[in-house]
């Protein structure tokens, strides 16, 4: 057996590689943060990263799955002190430093364990078992780093945001799921719409618009309550959260103009300023 990892500087620079790499907005938000709260995000996204990739390889189920209870063992292992890979190593030096569950990075594990069967047409129950999974514990993790955890009212405003943001995700992706044979829009939506539940069928329905506009509709309720919460929290802490969500709340407004086509992407430069001005408009 060999030893375990230790944090230190060679294993936070693989993470941040690993995370620089993987070129999601995600790091737009994490620019923001002081060195030692974007080392424990980083750990954090990291975590998901390869959690995720692994749910959407091209392996058959059975060694996806294997992968996934790896980072499962690899999570207890990282816990209790023993951590074999660099990730590993990252978390178990900044989960104490900033209070970080373990059960809630096993949700994420869940969650991909349930992408990676995988997901068509869900009850609401399942989508929002899913939505918790894969956004709400990354929610309630990034919020923990922030450091402005306020008990009850900073779990509502990361669950809200966190929902909004996955159902944006959600919206958007219709056709590069399917293509993984996924379909996330769950079925009280198709049967309202009559959408098909059939992932290659939906994408060129001609009831894909009302079920985005429905989705969005979930979404912008989701950002309402979220905003809710933010008054109970400081300022400096809701700023990198509020960043993040920036790009989505301006992908939602867009889409929201004509559902029935995606806006084109906008280049990262963008998304920081969609950031900012999210996170800097009055009454925030």
């Amino acid at each position: 057996m060999s030893p375990p990892r230790k944090a230190d500087s060679t294993t936070e620079q693989e993470v941040r590689r690993s995370v620089t790499a993987a070129g999601s907005s995600f790091a737009v938000g994490m620019r923001v943060l002081p060195a030692a709260r974007r080392r424990a995000i980083y750990a954090v996204y990291a975590f998901c990263r390869v959690v995720d990739d692994i749910a959407d390889g091209d392996s058959q189920l059975p060694d996806r799955q294997a992968g996934l209870d790896y980072w499962r063992a690899e999570l207890a292992r990282a816990y209790a002190g023993r951590p074999e890979t660099a990730i590993g190593a990252e978390l178990a030096h900044v989960a104490p430093l900033f209070d970080l569950p373990q059960a809630e990075l096993a949700l994420v594990v869940e969650g991909m364990s349930m992408d990676a069967t995988p997901i068509i047409a869900p009850s609401q129950e399942e989508l929002e078992r899913y939505i918790r999974c894969v956004a709400g514990a990354v929610g309630i993790l990034a919020m923990r780093i922030f450091g402005g955890w306020q008990g009850a009212a900073s779990e509502r405003f990361a669950l809200s945001l966190a929902r909004a943001m996955q159902l944006v995700n959600i919206i958007r992706d219709v056709s590069e799921d399917a293509a993984m044979g996924r379909l996330y829009i769950p079925a009280p939506v198709l049967a309202e719409t009559g959408l098909p539940a059939d992932p290659a069928l939906a994408v060129t329905h001609p009831a894909l618009p009302q079920a985005r506009r429905l989705l969005g509709e979930m979404a912008r309720d989701s950002l309402a309550q979220a905003l809710a919460e933010a008054p109970s929290h400081p300022r400096r802490a809701l700023f990198p959260a509020l960043v993040m969500a920036g790009p989505y709340v301006r992908l939602l407004s867009r889409m929201e103009e004509d559902w029935s086509r995606l806006p084109p992407a906008r280049p990262g430069w963008r998304k920081l300023v969609d950031g900012l001005g999210f996170a800097l408009a009055p009454g925030r």
